[in-house]
């Protein structure tokens, strides 16, 4: 089964050891979402589990049977934990459980689905399978980015000047506001100059979020196996400055130096203002997270069937093989 232990418990019997704690997260704002989270929790505990709840789960799902948790209980306590939504739920909650080393489920209530991988009608037989200890482990890196403001006074626990800190498991950009010119950067790599740039933005992503943001802008694919980021412009003024790969042992430093309403995101979740002269200081994180997936999962598929890989065009004309003239 699941390794019952959770990552910062010790076990005192072997009877411990044999029941989970699964922690149940569902993006509740969703139509229907009660139904299959009841359903859920019922799997779960016909197979001798102790099922906790997200707290906004649990107060919006009709989940109020089980105990409700907050992020840093679930952290602490739980074993696994089962999201369900689409991949922004996934996102919000892995970045919140990553200094917890908590596993993850995700079951597919979404749209698009790299993370949340598993189709929400076969939530029952794979469920049942992955709590019986069949399943695969696979480990994703975060990035940790930091905003440092030179004439700031300490408002950071790291160091003076760093007035915002977030982790991000897709992506963190700089870019510009909505109805402002093209932005300024100077990008530093391990203190060494790369280059200067003027365009839309600039991101960083991981290789999970290589099949996000990045993509759209041009980025290619990486496998989430690899070790390495991904820096991709956003609407460069030079047609030259092209996506590049680097090594995610480096530390990648965006000092704003022109332009208007700029901002970084992480993951499109957390928002910080910058200023001029700001360096936002991008380096992979120290935890990572672990997604928990069925026996024979597979990262192609599920690049062919989400990406629709494999599909032949569908000629205009009505007749494959030709191009309409």
């Amino acid at each position: 089964m699941l390794d019952a232990t959770p990552p910062h418990a010790t076990p005192t019997t072997a009877a411990a050891q044999s029941t989970l704690t699964v922690a149940i997260v569902g993006k509740f704002q969703a139509e229907g979402i009660s139904a299959p989270l009841v359903e859920i929790a019922r799997i779960v505990s016909a197979a001798g589990h102790r099922v906790v709840v997200d707290c906004d789960t649990a107060h919006l799902c009709a989940l109020k049977d089980y105990p409700a948790l907050t992020t840093e209980e679930i952290g602490r306590d739980a074993s696994a934990a089962i999201v369900v939504g689409g991949d922004g739920t996934m996102l919000g909650i892995a970045r919140q459980l990553a200094p917890y080393n908590v596993p993850l489920i995700g079951i597919n209530q979404g749209r698009l689905g790299f993370m949340t991988d598993i189709p929400l009608d076969a939530t029952v037989i794979v469920l049942n399978e992955m709590l019986a200890g069949r399943y695969e482990v696979e480990e994703r890196t975060l990035l940790r980015g930091t905003v440092h403001r030179a004439d700031a006074v300490d408002a950071g626990p790291s160091r003076t000047g760093d007035v915002f800190q977030a982790l991000a498991l897709n992506d963190i950009v700089v870019s510009r506001g909505a109805v402002s010119g093209m932005v300024e950067l100077t990008v530093d790599v391990d203190d060494r100059f790369m280059y200067s740039q003027r365009s839309d933005g600039l991101i960083v992503a991981t290789p999970t979020g290589s099949t996000a943001y990045s993509l759209s802008a041009n980025g290619p694919i990486m496998h989430p196996g690899l070790r390495g980021f991904l820096m991709v412009p956003i609407a460069p003024h030079s047609l030259s400055n092209r996506p590049i790969a680097l090594p995610d042992s480096c530390r990648i430093d965006i000092t704003v130096t022109g332009g208007r309403d700029v901002s970084a995101n992480f993951d499109m979740q957390s928002f910080t203002a910058l200023q001029l002269g700001d360096r936002v200081s991008i380096e992979r994180a120290p935890m990572t997270i672990r997604f928990l997936h069925p026996v024979g999962y597979s990262y192609f598929a599920t690049l062919r069937q989400k990406l629709h890989w494999n599909e032949p065009p569908i000629p205009l004309d009505g007749r494959p093989g030709r191009r309409p003239g």
